[in-house]
């Protein structure tokens, strides 16, 4: 029978056709990723998503229908394939497939992306990004992307914690008001989520220990590599915990996540020319103070109890090849939910996970306010509005322990551990102050 009255009949993909023994017979489905040909032969790359393979097709060995097809179908075509198992240590993988029958399933047309293209605009790829996700290197960023989520959940079941799904629509702030998104929900104010925090800190009297992934929003207003207006996160929280951990739980996931990656995406990191390896834990620590040292040193001055401005980050990062903590956070640059230590009441428990090699912050987090009567004081000292939080202080009154929790950026994670230049290379269709579209 031939493929044109079976099309889409599929006996494996191409990875598992890549552990094939040599003459075995297989039926694959994909697209055309390249073509070439030498002499009287002709030769495409197929890819599946599961991998990529070499696929030989010569006119004897065929029929002329098949040839036809195979010399015809253009890039990015979807094709269907039929052929022996052999060895080739030419060929991407080391195995070829020698082409039977051959049928075109969705014909392409000319493909758009070319290097000229490119060169012409700096947005061309990212306004393309439909089509663009196609190509080796987005799609490895991505598949390692994935694999960093699947840790994640394998990672937060093995330690016990409960996954949630928090609002995303909201009326409180976590991180800041000028970073929010506003919208008119049926006549009243809202928001798009910063944050699952003060929802999982409800769930923790629960459950215990809560995770959670899902999309974060923040209106800022900045073109640096590592921010994006929507991203996902992964975020934390557990009873009967401090600081010490919450930086525990930390190393303990970000560990999980990289040896996930080493076993599992040694060929999407090759594609990438990544070299990267797995840190040990624990992961080093310095302070604010000893952050802020290391900024002025390097001419980049701010005053205490600011923010580490971007490039500071950028800078200290570039002086660990592992990921480290910052530690001890001024409570001015910290949110109004923030432990204060006992001895100083101006630094709170707080850190930051910052990526080496320059990546800078990956996560945030800290030790909340367990206690009613101080965490009524904060939200008065910062001239919050009350009203906005009432059912989070509520929580406050009906035995809530000391507790802590983090939220650690999936797309920055994907960036550090792929190496990539732009935080925009580790989202499937990223979000900017400058971009909605596709």
């Amino acid at each position: 029978m031939s493929l044109q009255s079976r099309p889409g009949h599929r006996t494996h993909t191409i990875k598992e056709a890549l552990s094939l023994p040599p003459s075995t017979v297989v039926n694959l489905n994909g697209w055309i990723a390249t073509k070439s040909s030498i002499g009287g032969i002709k030769f495409a790359t197929i890819r599946d998503g599961s991998g990529y393979i070499q696929v030989a097709c010569k006119r004897d060995r065929v029929s002329p229908q098949a040839f036809q097809d195979f010399e015809s179908a253009a890039r990015e075509s979807a094709v269907a394939v039929t052929g022996t198992v052999r060895e080739d240590k030419r060929a991407p993988g080391g195995k070829e497939i020698s082409v039977t029958d051959f049928a075109i399933l969705a014909p392409a047309e000319e493909w758009p992306i070319t290097k000229s293209a490119v060169k012409a605009s700096s947005s061309f790829l990212y306004d393309m990004r439909h089509l663009a996700i196609r190509g080796r290197k987005t799609a490895a960023a991505l598949r390692i992307r994935a694999h960093i989520v699947y840790a994640t959940f394998d990672y937060f079941e093995k330690e016990g914690f409960t996954l949630i799904s928090a609002p995303t629509i909201v009326q409180n702030a976590v991180e800041g008001g000028s970073t929010l998104f506003g919208l008119d929900y049926f006549g009243r104010k809202a928001y798009l989520s910063q944050s699952a925090q003060l929802y999982e800190e409800a769930a923790i009297a629960a459950f215990g220990k809560v995770f959670i992934f899902q999309p974060a929003f923040r209106a800022e207003k900045s073109k640096t590599p590592k921010h994006l207006t929507e991203f996902w996160m992964i975020e934390a929280e557990q009873a009967f915990a401090n600081q010490e951990d919450n930086m525990r739980l930390q190393e303990g996931l970000v560990k999980a996540m990289t040896d996930r990656v080493i076993k599992d995406c040694s060929s999407d990191l090759e594609i990438l020319g990544r070299r990267f390896t797995s840190p040990d834990i624990p992961f080093p620590r310095i302070s604010y103070d000893g952050a802020r040292d290391i900024a002025l040193k390097k001419g980049v001055s701010f005053e205490w109890g600011e923010d580490l401005p971007t490039e500071a980050e950028r800078l200290i990062s570039k002086e660990f090849d592992v990921p480290f903590f910052i530690t001890g956070y001024p409570l001015s640059a910290r949110s109004f939910y923030h432990m204060t230590e006992d001895i100083n009441p101006r630094v709170t428990r707080s850190a930051d996970l910052i990526a080496p090699e320059g990546m800078g912050e990956i996560a945030t987090g800290g030790q909340r306010i367990h206690d009613y009567n101080q965490l009524m004081e904060r939200i008065k000292t910062q001239e919050l509005p009350t009203e906005a939080f009432d059912w989070y202080l509520d929580l406050r009154k009906y035995g809530m322990p000391e507790h802590s929790g983090f939220g650690i950026g999936v797309e920055r994670v994907t960036r550090w551990v792929c190496g990539l230049k732009h935080i925009r290379a580790a989202s499937l269709f990223p979000r900017t102050i400058t971009r909605v579209k596709p």
